[in-house]
């Protein structure tokens, strides 16, 4: 049963007439929007697609099976999810077998909203050749270290420790895993979703002629930086009758 078949001819008459407005509407919008010229059109925005069919995709599932969990384009980029403990393996066949020579970057997401895994490990690779980039996309729980790509791309011993860094994730081999970007001693990891805008006590290790071990730089300073006070000189008691 239509909405319409219980109402009165002059209600069927009022829904048609309300409809028909809203259709001319939309035409009119449709219309004025074609009627821009390219550069005051509204972008389109892309959509994931289903890359299943994608050689490399075949060629990778033919290899490795399901530790590749799943193949999305977006825009035109091809981005794999694969199974943590594969990610050094499969990065290997992607640079070797498929041409992926250039590793562009190494970057980390954090998802705390979610069920675990929270975290996320991107490797964006380059083929010169094909003119086309790849995402491996690898998910980690808290605490859980990755495998390092480094004997696949040595540039990535930068990249990892910069992830470490700020989001706290370890890397499994990797030859130095410290910080890069701040000191060691340093409370928390920046990128985390959980870190407080303001900022906190983030320790003095940096400092160690200005601050205790535990104060951490003062606030409102700046940089961070700032010197210690002055003592002001106590002043002399002068017998009378005498000057200084």
């Amino acid at each position: 049963m239509s909405d319409t078949e219980n109402l009165t001819p002059e209600e069927k008459a009022a829904a048609e007439e309300k409809a028909a407005a809203e259709a001319k509407a939309k035409a009119e919008r449709e219309a004025a929007e074609a009627a821009k010229p390219a550069w005051e059109k509204d972008p389109a925005v892309p959509e994931w697609q289903e890359a299943e069919a994608d050689p490399l995709v075949e060629a990778l599932r033919a290899s490795f099976g399901e530790a590749i969990r799943s193949a999305r384009t977006f825009a035109g980029d091809l981005v794999l999810v694969v199974d943590r403990a594969s990610i050094r393996e499969v990065s290997k066949s992607v640079k070797e077998d498929h041409g992926y020579h250039l590793l562009v970057d190494i970057c980390g997401a954090h998802y705390p909203e979610r069920e675990a895994p929270g975290f996320e490990v991107i490797y964006i690779a380059y083929n010169f050749d094909a003119n086309r980039r790849v995402r491996l996309k690898v998910e980690v729980e808290e605490g859980v270290e990755v495998p390092s790509v480094i004997p696949v791309w040595a540039g990535a011993n930068w990249t990892e420790r910069e992830i470490y860094d700020m989001y706290g994730v370890r890397f499994t081999d990797h030859p130095d895993m410290t910080r890069i970007l701040l000191w060691e001693g340093f409370n928390g990891h920046p990128l985390r979703k959980e870190f407080p805008i303001e900022g906190i006590d983030t320790g003095a290790a940096i400092y160690p002629e200005y601050y205790d071990e535990k104060d951490g730089p003062a606030a409102n300073a700046g940089t961070g930086w700032l010197l210690p006070k002055e003592e002001e000189p106590e002043e002399s008691e002068t017998p009378e009758g005498e000057t200084t």
